[in-house]
């Protein structure tokens, strides 16, 4: 459980640094990535494996490309889901939810069970 929260807290992190790394992206705080750290994680586990079912003709037809609009959607919709959060139009997240991947990647080494 401790592994969880620390995870939470350095996603909710690569949040920041996002937003510090790309003007298209703003939090307004630790609280607020925090929380949208939280509503990412939730909107991935949740509506991301129907959209990808759902979009998955489409997604062998651009070889797997889609699944970064996929990623950009989930973005996108949790800033628009959040006051604190926000991104400056659909490219935007596109580029934040790349950022926020390669550093959750890292977050992911940190915290992986040896």
């Amino acid at each position: 459980m401790l592994r969880f929260f620390f995870r939470w807290m350095l996603l909710a992190g690569a949040l920041l640094l996002v937003a510090s790394f790309y003007s298209g992206v703003q939090i307004a705080g630790l609280g607020s990535a925090l929380i949208a750290a939280a509503v990412l994680g939730l909107f991935n586990t949740l509506l991301r494996p129907l959209l990808v079912l759902l979009t998955l003709p489409v997604t062998l037809l651009t070889l797997g490309l889609f699944l970064f609009v996929i990623n950009a959607a989930m973005f996108w919709l949790a800033a628009k889901t959040l006051d604190g959060f926000n991104v400056n139009g659909f490219g935007a997240a596109l580029i934040g939810s790349l950022i926020y991947s390669a550093l959750g990647l890292l977050v992911d080494l940190l915290t992986r069970k040896s």
